[in-house]
C-alpha cells in the first residue's frame, strides 16, 4: 500500500516537472549563419559540406545581450533630472514600473493620456493667466532669479543712461538669462543717478520676480588701475589706524594743570 502511494507520487512529480519544463518560455535567442555559403547540390542528394569551412558561423542576433528597449511614460509630476508634468520620458523598465508607475509619478502614453496632457499644454500657452501652470524650466528660472542681484557699472561718459536694453544686456552677460523686452520692468526709465534700484522680470507671463539692481561708479578693469585702488585702500587703512591710535593716547593722557586747579 505504501509502495503504491510512493510510486504514484513519483509519477505525479515527474509529470509536473516535464510539463513545467516544456511550457517554460525561451529566455534568449541566438541567430547565426554560415560564414561560407554552401553550394547547391543535385536534386535528391545532400549538400556537400566542407569539413572545416562550413563549420564557421557569424553572429546575426543575440537577444540576451542586445540593448534593452526603454519604457515610454508621461510624467504626472515634476521628477528631478527627468522632467516636469506632461513631459514624455524614456526610462528603464525597472525604474518605470517600480518607481514612477508605482508612486503615481507617471502614466502610460495611451491616446487618452496624450490627449489630456496636450490639452494642458494648450491651456498653458493659450489659456487664461489664472489657469496657467508654470513649467519645470520656468520654475527653475524663477528660483534662480530670486537668489540673484544685478550690479551695473556706470560708464564715464556724461550721456550714459540706464535703460531696459542695457539691463537686458547685463542680464545676458552676467547672469546668462535671456529677458525679452516685454518681460522686464524698471521703476522709471532712464536711470542716470548712482544708487540702489529694482527691476521686475516676468517668467512665462505667470510669475514675477523683483531683483535688486545697483548702479555703481565705473571701475577700470586694467591691472594698473587695480593696483592703484589697492594702494589707496592700504593708505586709507593706515590713516584709520593712526587716527585710532591718537584717539587712544588722548584718552589715556593725564589731566592738564588747568583741570587740576579747577578741581
Amino acid at each position: 500500500m505504501l509502495g503504491s502511494c510512493r510510486r504514484a507520487l513519483q509519477d505525479l512529480l515527474g509529470q509536473m516537472t516535464i510539463r513545467s519544463f516544456s511550457v517554460t518560455p525561451v529566455q534568449s535567442t541566438v541567430v547565426v549563419e554560415r560564414w561560407w555559403e554552401v553550394p547547391l547540390s543535385k536534386v535528391g542528394s545532400p549538400p556537400r559540406l566542407h569539413p572545416r569551412r562550413h563549420r564557421i558561423y557569424k553572429l546575426v542576433e543575440d537577444t540576451k545581450h542586445s540593448p534593452k528597449d526603454k519604457l515610454e511614460l508621461i510624467l504626472t509630476q515634476t521628477v528631478p533630472k527627468l522632467g516636469g508634468r506632461g513631459d514624455t520620458v524614456f526610462v528603464r523598465k525597472s525604474v518605470g514600473r517600480n518607481k514612477l508607475l508605482a508612486q503615481g509619478l507617471a502614466v502610460y502614453p495611451s491616446p487618452e493620456n496624450k490627449e489630456m496632457f496636450a490639452e494642458e499644454r494648450r491651456l498653458l500657452h493659450d489659456g487664461k493667466p489664472d489657469e496657467r501652470v508654470q513649467t519645470r524650466t520656468g520654475q527653475m528660472t524663477v528660483d534662480f532669479l530670486k537668489r540673484c542681484k544685478l550690479t551695473i557699472n556706470k560708464m564715464p561718459s556724461d550721456d550714459f543712461k540706464l535703460t531696459s536694453e542695457v539691463v537686458r544686456r547685463h542680464f545676458l552677460h552676467k547672469l546668462i538669462v535671456v529677458v525679452p523686452p516685454h518681460a522686464l520692468k524698471l521703476p522709471f526709465e532712464p536711470i542716470t543717478e548712482l544708487g540702489d534700484y529694482w527691476c521686475e522680470v516676468t517668467v512665462n507671463a505667470i510669475d514675477t520676480v523683483r531683483i535688486p539692481l545697483s548702479l555703481v561708479p565705473y571701475e577700470d578693469p586694467s591691472a594698473s588701475h587695480q593696483r592703484l585702488l589697492k594702494a589707496q585702500r592700504k593708505q586709507q587703512a593706515v590713516q584709520r589706524e593712526t587716527l585710532e591710535a591718537e584717539a587712544c593716547q588722548d584718552m589715556d593722557a593725564p589731566p592738564s594743570d588747568e583741570l587740576k586747579k579747577d578741581t
